[in-house]
């Protein structure tokens, strides 16, 4: 960990606090190169620290899967870690921890990314448990029966058993049209039953490959030799047939979408609505994204001061953007306090939302954002592992290694008149997807037995 960003952060919210133009971000620099297999390798050096991190992203995420097989994209995450040609089951991770380093993989709707962190010594052992399992992934039907069940565990602890944790798969549903977006990253019970052998074996053939991977190395490197060994480890991997493009289009909602559950683990009404915006990187999208952070920044926030200090309607609010390679989400969630009715805290939102499309938000909250907007930007290059992440991540989904860069300038240019002119043009009540959750009746207990 390095202390320059930390600096740099305390350094720059002094700056704006005081109503000074604050320093420069020094931009993170690193090397693009695409080996001849398609495998694209990202390389930036920081030598604070002796250590690396290594993150391989793939462009595969649950948008690519199919009606009756969902799941897949994240229950390969796990495949992947149960073995390949040299590397025998739990292995990779044995490997990793034993020489000091850490890791992990994580599955989203856009792609799947593995990563490590390691002693700088590492360096070959790190690229040669990738490249392993990337040529020879060993999958067997006692490997996939055994992350089956992990997978299906790991959906009743988040998911079905959760209070509240079905909102956000039904809140897809209400948002989407288009199956890309429309199912959930963890699939269904159903779908991960019928998962075969052999459609796991076609799912890597299609999307593990090299031509459909970034790789991206930050941390206490020399370039010139990374990359040799890279060209080592993962050049002789051969290239696929690159998989068909996935459709993410969906047509304009004309009316409001809106769910009631009940939750029989919920113990407070909570009411989530969601708008469809358009993808990541998309200047309507950056600007309804810095929106967000004026309304739900904390308790500074519009939402928070009116509806949690001013009304005392709701405990918490939060209002975020979440960005996808496609259509994305301006969503807002509220946990309403006993006594108080959803209808009332709909209705509060709604009119905070109608004061937003009226008049543009003032200098001092946009300002305020910024304040945030810096601080997201500079404190992540404290980690290469972030850095790592971020370079491969933004390669694979976007084609643009530099949004590392380039997008926190993006967010600083956005005005009020942008905030306001993208609110209404995608906050309409037609746009409107809501989903309330409600804590379900309890039945009433068994009589005790009469005793004789």
């Amino acid at each position: 960990m390095s202390l320059k960003p930390v600096l740099a952060t305390l350094l720059a919210v002094s700056s704006l606090v005081c109503g000074q133009t604050p320093p420069k971000i020094a931009p993170i620099k690193f090397t693009d190169t695409t080996l001849d297999n398609g495998l694209r390798v990202i390389i930036s050096e920081d030598h604070d620290t002796p250590i690396f991190a290594i993150a391989v992203s793939y462009k595969v995420g649950s948008r690519d899967e199919r009606a009756g097989r969902t799941g897949f994209a994240h229950l390969f995450e796990h495949m992947m870690f149960k073995g390949s040609e040299n590397v025998g089951p739990g292995e990779h991770f044995y490997l990793v921890f034993t020489k000091g380093g850490s890791m992990n993989g994580t599955t989203n709707n856009d792609r799947t990314l593995y990563f490590e962190i390691m002693p700088k010594n590492q360096l070959d052992l790190g690229l040669f448990l990738e490249a392993d399992r990337m040529r020879s992934l060993n999958v067997t039907k006692e490997n996939l029966d055994n992350q089956r069940q992990a997978v299906k565990e790991e959906r009743r602890l988040g998911i079905d058993n959760q209070p509240y944790g079905l909102a956000y798969e039904k809140m897809d549903e209400l948002v989407y049209n288009n199956f890309a977006y429309k199912h959930s990253v963890i699939g269904s019970m159903a779908d991960l039953d019928a998962a075969s052998v052999d459609d796991v074996k076609q799912f890597f053939r299609t999307y593990y490959a090299p031509n459909n991977a970034v790789l991206a190395l930050a941390g206490d490197l020399d370039t010139k030799d990374t990359l040799a060994r890279v060209k080592k480890y993962f050049g002789v991997i051969p290239r696929q047939e690159p998989p068909k493009p996935v459709d993410l289009t969906e047509p304009e909602k004309t009316a409001e979408r809106r769910l009631t559950l009940d939750d029989k683990l919920a113990r407070l009404s909570r009411i989530s609505i969601s708008y469809r915006i358009p993808e990541t990187g998309n200047a309507e999208a950056r600007a309804l994204s810095v929106l967000a952070s004026t309304l739900g920044g904390g308790e500074s926030g519009r939402l928070y001061q009116k509806l949690v200090k001013e009304k005392e309607v709701v405990t918490s609010i939060s209002c975020f953007a979440q960005g996808r390679a496609g259509p994305s989400t301006f969503s807002i969630d509220a946990m309403v306090r006993p006594g108080k009715t959803t209808e009332e805290v709909d209705g509060l939102i709604s009119e905070e939302i109608a004061k937003v499309l009226a008049e543009p938000v003032t200098a001092k909250e946009l300002e305020r954002a910024r304040i945030g907007m810096r601080r997201a930007a500079v404190s992540p290059r404290g980690s290469v592992l972030l850095i790592a992440n971020s370079l491969a991540d933004n390669a694979a989904l976007y084609n643009d290694p530099n949004r590392i860069n380039a997008e926190y300038e993006k967010r600083l240019a956005v005005t009020p008149a942008d905030m306001q002119k993208a609110a209404k043009t995608y906050l309409r009540t037609a746009n409107r997807a809501v989903v309330i959750s409600q804590p379900a009746a309890l039945a009433a207990p068994a009589p005790m037995p009469k005793q004789n």
